[in-house]
């Protein structure tokens, strides 16, 4: 992936035109805007790039883009799918109307450039203390907020919606597969937690999500333990279902059993 610098566009005239009809009271990421200009140039993300290589992402784009995502808890899936469908970030963006956006593994990717980049990570920081001094980003409880902070949060975002998916996928292939089965084994609060996409939900926040992803852990781990516990041929069939394999990898990678003496 390499960067070709180019010139920032204005907000094109139609999505200005859309967007400030729509707010006619105002709106935090107008207002950003309006207030802060565009902080970057292409130019600034030089050093994160290599110089020859298929073009990516406007790297000035993909640093506000993660902002938005903290101030909204969004994981990488919602905030691609916001760029593509929202006119206020696509006015923060320079965005004409019409712009599909990109694929949400792109942010991941940048976030990883910006911690790899040692003094490129205060390209964060600016951005970050620029939206501080005009109250657009509040701290969070007693902690400073720093991009530490806004890259953490936004990890736990990406986990709860990777955990709470994975989940989700299993149990609607095991329902097709055997549905009594799967009767046996969940309760009803199952189908509320699991019952929609988790990107299409509102994922939870400090405190909550951490609840959230510890309660998740132990439906995967109550699912698993009767899949792999069970000598039953049928279950043997279970088991070799892709969706199931899937869970126990992720259950291994993102959770671990604490055993009360």
């Amino acid at each position: 992936m390499c960067l070709h610098p180019a010139s920032i566009p204005p907000v094109p005239a139609e999505t200005a035109r859309v967007a400030q009809a729509a707010f006619k009271k105002g709106n935090i990421y107008l207002k950003l805007r309006e207030e802060l200009g565009v902080l970057y140039k292409d130019e600034d993300f030089a050093a994160l790039y290599a110089r020859q290589g298929q073009p990516g992402e406007s790297p000035w784009r993909l640093a506000l883009i993660t902002i938005m995502q903290f101030i909204e808890n969004l994981s990488d899936r919602q905030a691609a799918e916001s760029v593509r469908s929202r006119i206020d970030w696509k006015y923060l963006l320079s965005l004409p109307l019409e712009d599909s956006g990109f694929d949400f593994s792109v942010l991941s990717e940048f976030r990883g450039r910006l911690l790899k980049g040692g003094q490129c990570e205060e390209l964060l920081v600016k951005l970050l203390e620029s939206c501080q001094s005009q109250g657009l980003v509040k701290a969070r409880g007693k902690q400073r907020t720093d991009s530490t902070h806004v890259l953490g949060a936004i990890r736990d975002m990406n986990r709860c919606e990777c955990v709470g998916e994975t989940l989700r996928h299993a149990l609607n292939e095991l329902s097709v597969v055997s549905p009594d089965w799967v009767r046996t084994v969940v309760n009803e609060a199952w189908y509320e937690r699991y019952g929609i996409r988790i990107e299409l939900s509102k994922l939870p926040k400090d405190k909550q999500r951490e609840e959230w992803i510890q309660q998740v852990g132990v439906d995967g781990h109550h699912l698993l333990a009767h899949l792999y516990q069970s000598e039953e041929a049928c279950i043997e069939l279970l088991r070799q279902l892709p969706s199931v394999e899937t869970l126990r990898q992720v259950w291994v990678q993102q959770f671990y059993v604490e055993r009360t003496p």
